[in-house]
């Protein structure tokens, strides 16, 4: 491979300048901001460095080299770039589609040591992104990119974040964290406008609390239906289908105690109607599904076969945001099917980052109803407003 330093005051500048040496297919390898002083060091003045190469072997021995775009805070598409090389290299040496559950070199038969240098060369495209990602922003937007990582909000917010607050940096030649804090809430609010916020809507009699195990369903139920009675003054009563844990029953036999609620145990399809017969009279009844493994479908399917969800039910999803991101995304596709239109995330205080919450949320336009900061019933619940989720996601820079 042919490789070049170029240097130009402008990224478009040095975009044409790797065109017209190298051509369309030359690859960016790399792109940094470059520093120079000036008459003793009183005036300072920026220029980019890009290392660009282009692939000079035979094209019968080698695939197409991938052409790749400069990281530019308007473009984000040197993720892609840097992914195209690795696939590249892969399909020169083997183009066998790999295969799940074997190793590569089952897979592929590629001997030990050429199998090491595909992972040295993913190690070094993951480092060359990080650099690559670092140059599309002045210095002085690199911590606040940072801190919207640290809050694992996902890399397509980010760059949408980070283009709008590069504009205003242009335009005002500096910007401090107050000022990016304040532009990012204005893009966060209108990803979220539109979506159902807040707590129940008391329109509905049957209240469906879906989840996996060990999110705090009982317990979250246990908050709504006490603030139900006490603010509002509702009659309530509980059905649970959970019974594959005894000590769940009663934990929740405890709380309706204390309400003065009664409760229903439904086995099976035929106790579930029967229950709702007998807590007919009820302004509202709360129903405590059982925590299963919600990324099989079959768990899915016997709860919609044994619930209601008609248009008497309003439906919540409970996550806790202790588990990984991609294990929420799964249960909430083994879940599409049902008509839940809000989430309720459960052990914030057990994390101290929220972007997982705006993330699935914008993902998969639902709303927010409730969020849990302790295990206090009914004091650790907070009904879900825009304004203080926004609050909730800068809270860390605060501490």
């Amino acid at each position: 491979m042919k490789m070049k330093k170029y240097y130009a005051s402008s990224i478009p500048e040095a975009m044409k300048l790797v065109r017209a040496d190298l051509g369309e297919d030359a690859v960016i390898l790399n792109s940094k901001v470059v520093v120079t002083k000036k008459f003793f060091g009183l005036v300072k003045k920026k220029s980019f460095e890009v290392v660009a190469g282009i692939d000079k072997m035979e094209p019968s021995n080698m695939a197409p080299a991938p052409t790749a775009t400069l990281a530019t805070p308007q473009s984000s598409k040197e993720n892609a770039s840097l992914q195209e090389i690795t696939n590249a290299v892969q399909a020169k040496i083997h183009p066998v589609q790999p295969k799940q559950d074997t190793t590569l070199q089952e897979e592929t038969g590629i001997p030990e040591e050429l199998r090491k240098e595909i992972a040295d060369l993913k190690s070094l495209m993951q480092s060359m992104h990080k650099k690559t990602t670092q140059a599309q922003y002045p210095d002085e937007l690199l911590p606040f990119i940072e801190y919207l990582r640290q809050q694992e909000l996902n890399e397509e917010l980010i760059t949408m974040i980070g283009d709008e607050l590069f504009m205003h940096f242009k335009e005002a030649a500096e910007i401090n964290f107050s000022q990016c804090k304040l532009i990012t809430k204005n893009l966060l609010r209108k990803k979220l406008e539109g979506l159902p916020i807040g707590g129940l809507t008391y329109e509905r009699k049957y209240i469906n609390v879906l989840g996996p195990t060990g999110v705090g369903k009982t317990t979250t139920i246990a908050k709504m239906a006490a603030r139900a009675v006490l603010e509002k003054k509702k009659k309530i009563g509980f059905i649970t289908t959970d019974t594959y844990r005894i000590a769940a029953i009663e934990q929740l036999k405890t709380y309706a105690g204390l309400l003065q609620a009664p409760v229903e145990i439904a086995y099976n399809a035929t106790d579930f109607e029967q229950a709702i017969q007998r807590l007919s009279h009820l302004d509202l009844v709360f129903i405590d599904t059982a925590g299963r493994n919600y990324k099989e479908v079959k768990y899915v399917d016997d709860l919609q076969r044994l619930i209601k969800f008609d248009d008497q039910a309003e439906s919540f999803l409970v996550l806790a945001m202790t588990a990984k991101e991609k294990d929420m995304t799964d249960i909430i596709d083994q879940f599409k099917q049902l008509p839940i239109e809000k989430i309720i995330f459960t052990k914030i205080d057990e994390t101290n980052s929220i972007g997982t919450m705006i993330n699935l949320m914008i993902k998969y336009n639902k709303g927010l109803a409730y969020y849990t900061n302790g295990q206090e019933v009914p004091e650790d619940i907070e009904e879900a407003e825009i304004e203080e989720v926004l609050n909730l996601f800068f809270q860390g820079e605060e501490k």
